[in-house]
């Protein structure tokens, strides 16, 4: 059990402190606190990633009561139900099978990315017709067509959790900021000097990062359009950024072989995290925000410790690139997709290799967990995405149709959906 942004405990403190409501979050597990400080209303959260249906709740509410001066006794109760809520969502195995439900032909030209907001009831493709399209998920109907690049629209990002808000950085140079309600572009982002590869939001929604080939990285304030910081320090291309979940933290990886880590508020450079020995396709914060993961061309993930950028372990056994690799919600979990076909799940704890994942018959380029953290979703060049067992590795379905390699696929919130993407100039919804 982790609180985040814990409270001064001192009295004066305390009396200034007033808890508002209690919100569940299922994924992954916890208990969102509202409280009103000095008359500012704040949110923080007690991340209860080691629940399990059998944890002994009133042992577990104690131990938030000790940990969170916002939980008074007269809450107790009320905690307790949220806790067994939890539990019972933590039982219902998802075993759903997926069904095609609509296919769309999204561009005239290939498509370079979709994403999904974090309900999953609209998503967005980025193609290289110099566009975005916003749809409806449950319809299939376009809602938008983000106009206005010059170029390829090549990285999308809504700004989850709140969904209101798209970004879109394009081999134009430039980013910009898009409306989910009307369409219109609330701003262009200028100051890149070669094409922008990967953005993200921080999850406070306040700020934009786009990392570029040309080496550097931006961050940009959402409101005022204005540039924050330029991350320099990379000596080649970077092509994959993200922020931690408290937002004060971002990770660059560069085709330089090395990965950064920088500070949000300050734009400096904590440390450099170097090890690995070819580019770098993917690098990002476990929930926790405890470790950091990178995966590369030199067929290994490593796992370093975020607190002090030291090397904690490599996983290795692919026998070649490695293109995707991620968390599952808790941080528990890692899966690695490789090029060689196949694809692997290791303990974070013990680093040892769990499972493997065999089947495709092509490059796997995107692997990612369902929000229960109980199945897996690849994407590969042989025309299929599987579902897996994260457990297990056995292959429990595989969604066939699109005619050329998937590029990218992904769960909603729920994980009852799936949109995959594909150099066949379709996208796929599957529920």
């Amino acid at each position: 059990m982790a609180t985040k942004s814990v409270a001064n405990r001192g009295s004066g403190e305390e009396q200034k402190m007033k808890l508002r409501s209690l919100l569940l979050r299922y994924y992954p597990p916890g208990i969102m606190l509202e409280y009103e400080k000095s008359g500012e209303l704040k949110t923080k959260s007690i991340d209860l990633l080691n629940l399990s249906p059998s944890t002994e709740v009133n042992a577990l509410v104690e131990e938030i009561q000790k940990a969170e001066p916002l939980i008074t006794a007269s809450r107790s109760e009320q905690v307790k139900l949220l806790i067994q809520r939890l539990q019972d969502k933590l039982r219902q195995h998802s075993n759903h099978t997926f069904y095609l439900f609509k296919v769309l032909r999204a561009h005239i030209l290939p498509l370079t990315n979709v994403a999904l907001n974090k309900s999953g009831s609209c998503f967005i493709t980025g193609s290289y017709d110099r566009t975005c399209k916003l749809w409806d998920t449950a319809s299939g109907e376009e809602l938008h067509t983000l106009e206005g690049h010059r170029n390829v629209v090549y990285a999308i990002a809504f700004n989850n959790p709140y969904g209101d808000k798209i970004a879109t950085g394009s081999f134009d140079k430039t980013c910009k900021l898009w409306s989910v309600e009307t369409g219109k572009c609330y701003h262009t982002f200028r100051g890149h000097t070669a094409e922008i590869v990967c953005l993200s939001f921080n999850p406070q929604s306040t700020l934009v990062a786009t990392g570029s080939m040309d080496t550097t990285a931006k961050l940009w304030d959402i409101q005022s359009g204005e540039e924050v910081f330029t991350l320099r320090g990379h000596s080649a291309e970077i092509i994959a950024l993200s922020f931690n979940t408290s937002g004060d933290r971002i990770v660059t990886g560069s085709f330089d072989h090395t990965v950064a880590v920088w500070e949000a508020d300050t734009g400096r450079k904590v440390y450099t995290l170097i090890g690995h020995c070819a580019e770098i396709s993917s690098a990002l914060f476990s929930w926790d925000c405890s470790l950091i993961l990178t995966g590369s061309m030199d067929k290994t993930c490593m796992l370093w410790d975020a607190s002090n950028g030291k090397c904690v372990a490599t996983l290795t056994g692919h026998d070649d690139e490695i293109l995707d690799s991620c968390f599952d919600y808790t941080g528990k979990l890692i899966a690695t997709a490789s090029a060689d076909g196949t694809a692997r799940v290791f303990s974070a704890a013990t680093r040892k290799c769990l499972t493997k994942l065999e089947g495709h018959e092509g490059e796997i380029s995107k692997i990612s967990f369902n929000p229960q953290g109980n199945r897996l979703l690849t994407g590969s060049a042989d025309e299929t995405a599987r579902i897996w067992d994260a457990q297990t590795g056995q292959c429990l379905q595989v969604l066939e149709g699109h005619t050329d390699e998937i590029f990218s696929c992904a769960f909603n919130y729920k994980g009852d959906i799936i949109i995959t993407g594909s150099k066949d100039n379709t996208c796929r919804i599957w529920r």
